[in-house]
């Protein structure tokens, strides 16, 4: 089978629509229905159920979206390697990563990478689905919390760290050594909605002590969250180290959870049986040591660490 068929048939798969997939692709819809059909034709089957306007895939369609996939991130992988042997390093790298720490925490550490490797395109996306997107192969490398061992990953664990109540300096709460979580079940909190990774860690602590947190208002993005922190609409609760990246913040005020304190367990995972290119092997080492490590050393020391490997290697 031609690989360019099988990108045309993946196109399909994803938007389920083939004027969008040939828009897509930057192909004629009549080019790209007629591709389609010289591959239904190779393989003797259908590979689309065409119901009016809509398609969905044939049991025929999911065995090919589910080879072919592979087929096609087979060939990139000869690519890259090839790329990097002759060429030296270059090329680009997608990071998927928590939206917090996106926004806050690791644009030095990019900064640094670009540094070091200045044609490496480093391309960095904010997703909650973090393990989904590296087996999918949306991104090379990602960074999430802990989840179920899969043999399709390498899943290298990040260490934990706790999370705190952040309030503004004007907050009642301001002058508080420490609080038991049970005491976030009365204070106004801004929070992620339901659903997000953060929220629903925390929101299971709470149920092991019998109540549910109490919002005033909600939203998907941790700068809103801080923002509305500060202009004292309510407290939130967010990872110990979430602002180590971003300059000091004296108008928000930490205080420590104790008894029964909540914790994020975090890992870095990428695909079993991928190609990993020195450049993401490092990528990959340093991530380690900026989760790992929780002082505030300079970031170029964390370049002596050894190289996270493959299991293939």
């Amino acid at each position: 089978m031609d690989t360019r068929h099988i990108q045309y048939f993946i196109a399909v798969c994803e938007h389920l629509h083939f004027t969008k997939a040939a828009e897509y692709l930057g192909i004629s819809q009549p080019t790209l229905s007629q591709q389609i059909r010289v591959l239904e034709g190779e393989l003797g089957m259908p590979l689309f159920d065409r119901i009016g306007k809509k398609i969905v895939l044939t049991e025929a369609g999911e065995l090919l979206r589910l080879h072919g996939g592979r087929m096609i991130q087979a060939e990139q992988d000869a690519k890259n390697a090839i790329i990097e042997l002759f060429a030296g390093e270059r090329g680009s790298i997608r990071l998927g990563v928590l939206p917090s720490d996106l926004d806050f925490q690791l644009v030095p550490l990019f900064i640094y990478f670009h540094e070091k490797y200045p044609a490496i395109q480093l391309q960095a996306f904010s997703t909650i689905r973090v393990q989904e997107e590296v087996i999918s192969n949306k991104v090379d490398i990602g960074i999430g919390l802990k989840s179920t061992p899969d043999p399709r990953l390498v899943q290298l664990p990040l260490g934990s760290e706790p999370y705190q109540l952040l309030v503004s300096r004007t907050s009642p709460l301001a002058n508080k050594l420490e609080i038991e979580l049970q005491e976030l079940e009365h204070i106004p909190l801004v929070m992620y909605p339901l659903g997000y990774l953060g929220r629903d860690l925390v929101e299971a602590a709470c149920r092991e002590l019998g109540f549910s947190l109490t919002t005033v208002m909600e939203t998907s993005s941790a700068t809103s969250l801080l923002q509305l922190v500060r202009a004292g609409i309510g407290a939130t609760v967010q990872p110990e180290h979430l602002l180590r990246g971003v300059p000091q913040q004296p108008d928000l005020v930490p205080i420590p959870i104790t008894r029964h304190t909540p914790f994020r367990h975090m890992e870095l995972v990428y695909r079993s049986d991928r190609f990993i290119s020195q450049a993401q092997k490092q990528l990959g080492a340093w991530l380690a040591a900026f989760f790992q490590n929780k002082d505030d050393q300079k970031l170029k020391d964390i370049s002596q660490l050894a190289m996270i490997h493959p299991k293939q290697e």
